[in-house]
């Protein structure tokens, strides 16, 4: 019986599989999901109108503060109007052209800066050596002809470049340098790279910069006085070095031991060994967290504020603040802000994925 039972369920037919709509089964799966996935589009599509009715249908292209008070959509005069200053912030106007163009010099140079078949010791010199001092010497002057203008009035886009950017390339060989001494076999060397990365770590950047203001000066002799940018620089240095070097210290621990062992074997010193096996190797594997953290800075630069700086944030902040312009054009300066953050944000997104082609189809 029970060899009968057997073969007829062998020989019994199956019944066809639910048929779904081909389309359906294509684009969405389950009609549970085609529901859901509808309800979002249209969702996504009310919102689009309605903002493109905002941004262009019943936007205010030309006029006056008066003009958008009465309207009902984007007041774009606010923006034309406050352009330079949320660019600059209170450098002297007449000097603008200073700023405009030490941007554009360093926009230039960190674009050649990426190819990387140009790596290599001419082009750190080109930075050190000719870049970086005529970008200082374009923005403060007091020198071949040019006014001086003192830190006190940068700010904007050229000074979230400034903090950010500056602080973290000095920022990076700093990190690696504690990472190294957190796995270094010297107990003295060691236990101060973890004291030092943990309670810099175990604060919040603002309260560095708080320190470098109101602490700093009074440790200093008397007369004796330290630009606050400058303080605000250090400040974000030593910050973002404690960050990298557990970032970088995560990378060197995915390196076989017997890397350095090998390199040991060559007759390679220890210093050796890390520039030509283990490092190459580590920070390849780090590059979407250092490139995350670098983001997060660009972003964090608005903390400056508390040190008297006006980044590029705070003097879109301080142009809705105008008596003429508050209260009517506050989404779209923060709109722009959102915009320029997104953009650079997003550059280095992408930079980021070709490093990580790049490293895997040439390094592997």
């Amino acid at each position: 019986m029970a060899d009968v039972d057997l073969r007829l369920t062998e020989f019994t037919p199956q019944l066809p599989p639910k048929r779904q709509t081909q389309w359906m089964r294509t684009w969405f799966g389950t009609p549970g999901n085609t529901v859901i996935t509808l309800v979002c589009a249209g969702a996504l599509l009310m919102l689009g109108r309605l903002a493109i009715d905002w941004l262009l249908v019943n936007a205010i292209f030309a006029g006056t503060p008066a003009d958008c008070k009465s309207g009902s959509g984007a007041c774009w005069p606010f923006l034309a109007t406050k352009l330079r200053y949320m660019l600059f912030g209170f450098y002297p106007y007449e000097e603008q052209r200073r700023p405009l163009l030490a941007l554009i010099l360093f926009m230039a140079g960190a674009l050649v800066s990426m190819l990387p078949w140009l790596w290599g010791r001419a082009l750190l010199g080109a930075w050190c050596l000719v870049l970086m001092p005529t970008l200082y010497i374009l923005m403060a002057g007091g020198a071949f002809g040019l006014p001086p203008v003192p830190t006190s009035q940068w700010g904007g886009l050229p000074l979230s470049f400034l903090l950010s950017f500056v602080g973290l390339a000095c920022a990076l060989p700093l990190g690696i340098l504690l990472a190294l001494s957190r796995i270094s076999e010297l107990p003295v060397i060691r236990i101060l790279a973890v004291g030092f990365i943990e309670i810099v770590r175990g604060v919040p950047l603002i309260s560095i910069l708080f320190m470098a203001t109101v602490m700093l000066p009074l440790f200093m002799p008397e007369g004796v006085t330290i630009d606050k940018l400058l303080r605000a620089q250090v400040a974000i240095i030593i910050f973002a070095a404690a960050y990298i070097a557990e970032i970088v210290r995560g990378g060197l621990q995915d390196i076989p031991r017997g890397q350095s062992e090998a390199g040991s074997a060559l007759g390679l010193h220890y210093w050796l060994v890390m520039y030509k096996i283990v490092l190459p190797q580590a920070m390849k594997k780090v590059i979407p967290p250092l490139v995350s953290l670098f983001i997060g800075f660009f972003q964090d630069t608005t903390l400056v504020t508390i040190v008297g700086l006006l980044d590029f944030l705070d003097t879109v902040r301080s142009a809705m603040r105008d008596p003429a312009w508050q209260g009517i054009a506050v989404l779209e300066g923060y709109l722009f802000a959102a915009a320029v953050y997104f953009t650079f944000s997003a550059l280095m997104g992408s930079y980021s994925r070709f490093l990580e082609r790049y490293f895997k189809t040439t390094h592997d």
